[in-house]
């Protein structure tokens, strides 16, 4: 599917200003901060606040997203929420943040999930409605203020954050072409009810992230006759800063191709929120004429992979919201008894 016309009027993101290093988890485990470091590829993880979740996450992001969009909130058709940490388990986070935004009456909406691709699927579903006729805008958001049980190699990694994206015509980034590669393949999960999420530790590697990244990238080049040379971007998703720079090396990308995207380095993997946050953060430099590949993966398994354009839009639009790197380094540093308290990870019994 493709249309010149319909892509991207308007990005916005949101990170916590809270972090937690590295070393500080390290030092509650007993564990090498050293080899966390090397082996993960991160330095600290976001850390939302008491009041912070994925609806005031996606709100925020929302808002920059309109800001830059120009669009009139009630023109927004159509409002689609990727996230795995949605507050409830039944009522909807996209009215919540569609009433906040001043999107409606008059548009269709639901949430969304699919691990960590919930976010680009919401880009999918509104790039389709408006290329149909179906909506004249759409706003795609993937949010998460993801969960990682004490002393899991989860910790040092699961973040929040989120980005969010007004689809229309008239595009600062047109979306060229977008597909999928989708299979049952199982190395995350987290079950009704549960605090926590499980993994197959290594199995969530070469059978899960890196089959479903590098066959989704390759099928999204090969449709669109392009090679990794031919891209001034590149975007995979980062459950951690090792798997997108060796997943990007087997594609026959380079570093300086990815190092804009690479925010997992800094603020670690925001879930549903780190490839659109990668996205948000390349778009923040990017040139017209430049073009973008994005890859997502959601674990259970899939990628969802987009290539864009960059237009003369972007260097009126840009300026108009805050970067991607204000939040980033806006930053205040918490020890981990506060982490504990922020993340409610004592149970208080009764």
């Amino acid at each position: 599917m493709s249309d010149k016309n319909v892509g991207i009027v308007g990005y916005g993101a949101y990170v916590p200003r809270f972090r937690i290093a590295v070393e500080e988890i390290s030092r509650i485990w007993g564990e090498d901060p050293k080899a966390i470091r090397n082996g993960l590829g991160i330095s600290e993880k976001s850390v939302p606040d008491m009041d912070e979740d994925t609806v005031t996450i996606s709100v925020e992001a929302g808002r920059n997203a309109l800001l830059r969009a120009g669009v009139d909130p009630a023109k927004i058709g159509a409002i689609y929420i990727g996230s795995e940490s949605h507050p409830y388990a039944v009522k909807p986070s996209g009215t919540v943040v569609a009433e906040a935004l001043g999107i409606g009456p008059n548009f269709t909406c639901a949430d969304l999930e699919f691990a960590c691709k919930a976010g680009t699927a919401g880009m999918q579903i509104c790039y389709s409605h408006v290329k149909s006729g179906f909506a004249d805008y759409g706003l795609a958001i993937g949010a998460d203020t993801s969960q990682g049980r004490p002393g899991d190699a989860l910790e040092y990694s699961a973040a929040a954050g989120g980005a969010a994206f007004v689809i229309g015509k008239d595009p600062l980034a047109t979306i060229d072409a977008t597909c999928s590669y989708t299979s049952d393949t199982s190395d995350f999960w987290r079950r009704e009810g549960q605090d926590y999420p499980s993994h197959g530790a290594r199995f969530t590697g070469k059978p899960a992230y890196f089959k479903h990244v590098i066959s989704a990238t390759k099928l999204m080049m090969d449709k669109v006759s392009m090679e990794a040379k031919d891209f001034d971007y590149a975007v995979l998703h980062m459950p951690n800063g090792k798997f997108p720079a060796r997943a990007a090396k087997m594609l026959g990308f380079n570093m300086e191709q990815m190092e804009q995207g690479l925010v997992v380095k800094k603020i670690g993997n925001c879930y549903s929120g780190s490839s659109p946050l990668g996205l948000s953060a390349v778009l923040d430099i990017a040139k017209p004429g430049d073009r973008i590949i994005m890859t997502s993966y959601g674990s259970g398994a899939g990628s969802d992979s987009f290539v864009m354009t960059v237009t003369d839009k972007i260097l009126e639009r840009r300026d108009l919201a805050p970067k991607t790197d204000d939040y980033i380094n806006r930053k205040e540093n918490i020890d981990y008894g506060t982490y504990v308290k922020l993340r409610r990870k004592l149970k208080l019994g009764g």
